[in-house]
C-alpha cells in the first residue's frame, strides 16, 4: 500500500531557541543528519508515495535544502498549526488517507511508518503511533492516551503520541477555524470509536529542546 506523506516542518521551534534563531528546527542536525532528512528516509524506506513538506519559519532554508528532490512544498505565510496545515496541503496530497510525521523526534527499532502501514485498516479514520512513557526520552509531562478494545484510542494514559500517524482528512471540513491542532480532528474520531493506536516497539526521543540533542544522539549510538 502506498500513501502520501506529509512532514510538518512549519513550526517556529521556540523551545529549541537559540538554535532556531537562524536555523529552522527540521534542519537541526542530530548524529550528523538533519531531522528532516531522517524523517524523509523513514518515509521513503517504508514506501511512502508523494511527499509534501509545509514551511513557515525560515522557509527559504528548507526550500533550498530539498531542492532537486521530488518533494512538494506547502508554504504557510501565517502559521496554521497541524490541523490547518494539513488542510492547506490537501490539494498537493490528493484524496484519501495520509501519513503525517513530526520531524523533531528520533526513533529506534522498527521503522514506525512500516508498522503503521502494517496495522492500517481501511475501516479506521486514524491510526496513531504511540510510545509507552517509560520508553520515551526528553519528554516533559505525562502520557496522552491509553488503548481500549480493538486498540481504540482513549484520552489520558501512559502512552505518548510519537508524532507519526495515518489519518483520513475528510472531516477537516467540519472544523470552521483556519488555525487549529489535529487534536480537534482526533476528538471527532475518538467520539465515534474510529481512532486507533499501535505501540512502537523501540525507544523514542523528543528533540524539541537543545538539551534533547545529546539524549537523541546517545539513543542512536546504542539503539
Amino acid at each position: 500500500m502506498t500513501l502520501p506523506l506529509m512532514i510538518f516542518a512549519a513550526g517556529k521551534g521556540t523551545r529549541m531557541a537559540p538554535l532556531t534563531d537562524h536555523t529552522p528546527k527540521p534542519l537541526i542536525r542530530v548524529g550528523g543528519r538533519t531531522l528532516l532528512d531522517r524523517a524523509l528516509t523513514l518515509g521513503r524506506d517504508a514506501g511512502a508515495g508523494r511527499v509534501v513538506v509545509n514551511t513557515h519559519h525560515l522557509a527559504g532554508q528548507i526550500r533550498d535544502h530539498i531542492a532537486g528532490q521530488d518533494i512538494a512544498i506547502s508554504h504557510e505565510p501565517d502559521l496554521l498549526e497541524t490541523g490547518g496545515g494539513l488542510r492547506k496541503a490537501l490539494p498537493l496530497l490528493g484524496e484519501g488517507a495520509v501519513i503525517t510525521m513530526n520531524p523533531d523526534v528520533i526513533w529506534t527499532g522498527r521503522n514506525p511508518i512500516r508498522t503503521l502501514l502494517d496495522h492500517w485498516d481501511e475501516r479506521m479514520d486514524a491510526l496513531l503511533m504511540l510510545v509507552p512513557l517509560a520508553r520515551t526520552h526528553g519528554r516533559q509531562g505525562g502520557g496522552d492516551f491509553s488503548l481500549g478494545p480493538d486498540n481504540r484510542l482513549i484520552r489520558k494514559g501512559d502512552l505518548v503520541y510519537g508524532g507519526a500517524q495515518i489519518i483520513r482528512p475528510d472531516r477537516l471540513a467540519e472544523i470552521p477555524d483556519q488555525v487549529f491542532s489535529l487534536n480537534r480532528l482526533w476528538d471527532l474520531m475518538i467520539a465515534e470509536g474510529r481512532a486507533h493506536g499501535v505501540i512502537h516497539g523501540g525507544e523514542w526521543c523528543d528533540v524539541g529542546r537543545p538539551d534533547c540533542i545529546p539524549l537523541a544522539e546517545g539513543l542512536l549510538q546504542h539503539g
